[in-house]
C-alpha cells in the first residue's frame, strides 16, 4: 500500500499579520511549521504503515525553504519526500494548487492520499476535496479515526453532534482533523537520516505535458483575495452585577435602545 500525505508549511502563529498593501501574509520574523492537521495526517499514515505495511510518501508545494518541513516529515519516519516548487506555481489559489498537486500525485502514484482538513493560514478546507475531484477518487473529510480493514479504509468522520462510520475502497482521499492523531517527536537518528535523504523536487517542466499553464499560478487562478482583515480588538464590555432578573432585562433593553439596535 502506498500512502501519500500532503503537507503545507505555515507560519507558526495564530496572530497572522497582513500587509495592508498586498493583502498577503507577512512571514518575516515568523518561524514556519508543518500545518497541524497535516501533521496529524502524517502520524496517522505512519501508524497505518506500522499496522499493515506499505510506504509513506510526503508531498509539499511551496518555495525551496519548504524543504525544512519535508525533512521534519522524514525525521518522523516518512520514506520519501517530494517538493513541488516552480515560479509558475506562485500565486495559485486553492483550485490551481489542487490541480498541480493532483497532477504530481498521478506521476508519483498512490493508494491512499491523506491531507489536512485545512491550513491555519488560509482556513479554506478546499484543497483536499479539490484534489480528490481532480483525481476522480472518493473522499472522506473531517476524519477523526482511521484504519484499514479487509483492504479498505474505515473512517470515523466528525459530523456536527454525531459521527459517520464510512468504509471506502482504495484509491481514495481522506482529510484529517488535528484530533486524528498526536504526532510523534523526531528521533535523533531520524533527524540524521532525514538530512542524508534526497528530497525529490518536481518543477513545472516535470509536469508540463499534463499541466495546462493557463490553469495554474496567479493568472490561472479563478479566485483571488480582494481584501484581507486582521483580527480587530474589541472594546471592554459592561458587566452588570447584583441585579435581579427583571433589573438585568431592563438594563440590557436600555443599552439596546441607546445604541438604536431596537
Amino acid at each position: 500500500m502506498k500512502i501519500v500525505v500532503c503537507i503545507k508549511q505555515v507560519p507558526d502563529t495564530a496572530e497572522v499579520r497582513l500587509d495592508p498593501k498586498t493583502n498577503t501574509l507577512i512571514r518575516e520574523g515568523v518561524p514556519s511549521i508543518i500545518n497541524h492537521d497535516d501533521k496529524a495526517g502524517l502520524e496517522a499514515a505512519l501508524r497505518l504503515r506500522e499496522a499493515v505495511g506499505g510506504t509513506v510518501s510526503v508531498v509539499c508545494m511551496g518555495p525551496p525553504q519548504a524543504d525544512v518541513a519535508l525533512r521534519e516529515a522524514l525525521a518522523m519516519g516518512a520514506d520519501e519526500a517530494y517538493l513541488l516548487s516552480a515560479r509558475e506555481f506562485g500565486g495559485s489559489d486553492t483550485y490551481a494548487t489542487a490541480t498541480i498537486i493532483a497532477t504530481a500525485l498521478k506521476q508519483i502514484g498512490y493508494d491512499l492520499v491523506i491531507t489536512g482538513r485545512q491550513a491555519i493560514d488560509g482556513d479554506t478546507a478546499q484543497v483536499g476535496p479539490q484534489i480528490a475531484e481532480q483525481l476522480g477518487v472518493p473522499q472522506v473529510s473531517y476524519a477523526e479515526d482511521l484504519k484499514i480493514e479487509d483492504g479498505a479504509v474505515v473512517v470515523r468522520r466528525q459530523f456536527e453532534d454525531q459521527a459517520h462510520m464510512l468504509k471506502v475502497q482504495m484509491p481514495c482521499l481522506v482529510t484529517a482533523l488535528a484530533e486524528l492523531a498526536e504526532a510523534r517527536y523526531m528521533s535523533v537518528a531520524g533527524i540524521v537520516d532525514a538530512y542524508n535523504k534526497e528530497i525529490k523536487v518536481i518543477g513545472f517542466d516535470d509536469l508540463k505535458d499534463h499541466l495546462n499553464p493557463a490553469f495554474i499560478g496567479l493568472k490561472g487562478s479563478p479566485t483571488n483575495v480582494f481584501q484581507s482583515f486582521g483580527k480587530q480588538a474589541k472594546a471592554a464590555g459592561t458587566v452588570l452585577n447584583n441585579l435581579t432578573a427583571d433589573q438585568a432585562v431592563e438594563a440590557i433593553m436600555q443599552k439596546l435602545i441607546e445604541r438604536h439596535i431596537i
